[in-house]
């Protein structure tokens, strides 16, 4: 009999252990892989007091025990959800460089999957998917049975809980006033679940209270009622091209560990272009996102509104608010969105007014998608060319244009191609053929670096060469970045800049701009400046408007 009881006595012991140390971790793991300390010193992480752990426990010591059970399953619960949101706002800092709000991201689950399915295949990212959710069904289930397991033991022992408990709320105590820290700059008094809850529990109230506040901001619109003869002055005549180039950011161009293919590219866009008879002038924005959301970015910086989450972006496409897009059709431009990302009904088309919307159908390719890119860049531009831009007989034109082909998992890259070559798209079969996957590439952190350095250069290749081939003494292009790509390219601290650059032969447009400083180059210099994205549509609209007259 002796040895069944000490068999159960060190099963006791290892899942108290267990539960110990599953409640342990969940309380002081932080919800970014680069808050904890660097090197071979992250086990200083561990050494931290929670005070949710001292609190629970007084609490549960406390109460009697027809309340202590369902106490302790109730904060299991907690905790588990707790840690699973922890777990999500890891993701979400390794790609978006923010945290998870659980109020407005439900809906990038979906973009994300689709990113999985892109770059490892339907099965695998289901797969994913389902033991993602049966991992949070277990971590939570799991959670609760080490909170009740910790409970009764701890209610078992009390001669020795209290004290523990006494001495260790003492330390808290004393290395909270102190501010004492280790390696990292990791307090030691940890509160890092309360702060979780806290910013959770406080989600909902706070978006409500932005919401509010952002609607009364959109409303307070001075260019919303002037009238088009008082807008884009400068302008009238003008092809106006405004293009977003999808993950363009300022580690594109300055970033040396990937960033050769992309001067490259610039480079030689600047040779076309001078010999075409064109100029550039090139500074930087700070974008409202990184590392997706690009339709964020978009309505910032065609609204001149902060649009730096859903409910902003919901909340603005209901408005009245002026874009640029729907002064330059106020001034008598014909307005068109060259949208090959846009697969289903697109309402906010509306919002922005364009007299058409180019959706994927609208394209007519026939070639092979490429990853998430529908399309190659290129091809968009030769369409537009042919749908549009080379219209006999046509009025002045306001064109946006989206580029997809950077788009992340950045494989394959397509090649440039000579423009009468492009057809209907299928001459892109056998290159999609053999170039890398999406599988290939994402084995390698440096080889993902190159293929969307590479990407990069292609779609800035792409609208280049279409001006220096197409573009005519009318044409005036603004073309940028969205937002920065993932932390896998740029790390985890890399800023939210993007370039831009403004692309004319009139020389009468420079004019205008010359006050802002602009580096004369399709590349931005390094100290080129740098405004919020939200504020170009002023800044544009003054310039170009009556009042940015430089005589």
């Amino acid at each position: 009999m002796s040895q069944p009881k000490s068999y159960r006595r060190v099963v006791r012991h290892v899942t108290t252990g267990f539960a110990a140390i599953l409640v342990f971790l969940a309380l002081i793991l932080p919800d970014q892989i680069t808050r904890l300390p660097p090197g071979n010193h992250w086990q200083t992480a561990l050494l931290r007091i929670p005070i949710e752990a001292l609190l629970a426990g007084a609490v549960l010591l406390l109460l009697p025990i027809r309340w202590r059970r369902w106490t302790a399953a109730a904060l299991g619960l907690v905790l588990g959800a707790l840690t699973v949101i922890k777990l999500v706002d890891i993701g979400f800092y390794a790609i978006l460089a923010r945290r998870f709000d659980p109020v407005l991201d439900w809906t990038l689950f979906d973009d994300g999957f689709n990113f999985l399915i892109d770059s490892a295949g339907r099965p695998s990212a289901t797969a994913v998917a389902i033991g993602a959710l049966l991992g949070a069904v277990l971590l939570i289930a799991g959670m609760t049975w080490a909170m009740l397991r910790l409970t009764v033991v701890a209610a078992g022992n009390r001669r020795l809980a209290w004290p523990g408990l006494g001495v260790a709320g003492v330390a808290w105590v004393a290395l909270f006033l102190t501010g004492y820290q280790l390696i990292g700059g990791i307090p030691v008094a940890s509160t890092a679940a309360a702060d979780l809850a806290r910013d959770t529990a406080l989600a909902l109230p706070k978006d409500l209270a932005d919401k509010r506040k952002f609607l009364a901001e959109a409303q307070d619109d001075a260019y919303r009622d002037r009238p088009g003869d008082q807008l884009l002055t400068a302008l009238r005549g003008k092809d106006v091209v405004v293009s977003f180039v999808e993950s363009y950011g300022r580690d594109a161009v300055e970033n040396p560990a990937f960033n050769g293919a992309v001067l490259t590219s610039l480079a030689d866009g600047d040779k076309k272009l001078a010999a075409a008879g064109f100029a550039a002038r090139s500074g930087f924005l700070t974008s409202s996102t990184a590392g997706g959301g690009s339709w964020l970015a978009h309505s910032t910086f065609l609204s001149g509104m902060w649009v730096n989450n859903e409910s902003r972006y919901r909340s603005l496409v209901a408005t009245d608010r002026l874009t640029l897009t729907r002064a330059f059709k106020n001034t008598g431009h014909r307005t068109v969105g060259m949208e090959p990302g846009v697969i289903f009904a697109w309402p906010e088309g509306a919002f922005y007014g364009y007299d058409q919307v180019y959706d994927k159908q609208a394209f007519n390719y026939h070639g092979p998608q490429l990853s998430w890119s529908p399309m190659p860049d290129q091809f968009v531009m030769s369409q537009f060319q042919k749908q549009e831009y080379a219209k006999p007989n046509r009025g002045p034109l306001l064109a946006e244009i989206t580029l997809t082909s950077s788009h992340t998992p950045w494989a394959p890259v397509p090649s440039m191609l000579d423009w009468d070559q492009l057809g209907d798209g299928s001459v892109y079969g056998p290159m999609v053929k053999s170039a890398a996957t999406p599988k290939e590439v994402w084995k390698d952190d440096a080889r993902i670096r190159t293929e969307y350095a590479r990407s990069i250069a292609y779609s800035v290749d792409s609208l280049i060469g279409w001006a220096a081939k197409y573009g005519d003494d009318n044409l005036v292009m603004v073309f940028l970045g969205d937002h920065q790509p993932a932390s896998v390219v740029v790390g985890q601290t890399a800023s939210h800049d993007v370039p831009i650059t403004i692309v004319a032969k009139d020389p009468k447009v420079f004019d205008r701009i010359a006050s802002w400083g602009w580096t004369s180059s399709v590349k931005p210099a390094a100290d080129a400046p740098v405004w919020r994205m939200d504020t170009f549509r002023d800044r544009f609209l003054t310039a170009f408007g009556p009042e940015g007259d430089p005589h």
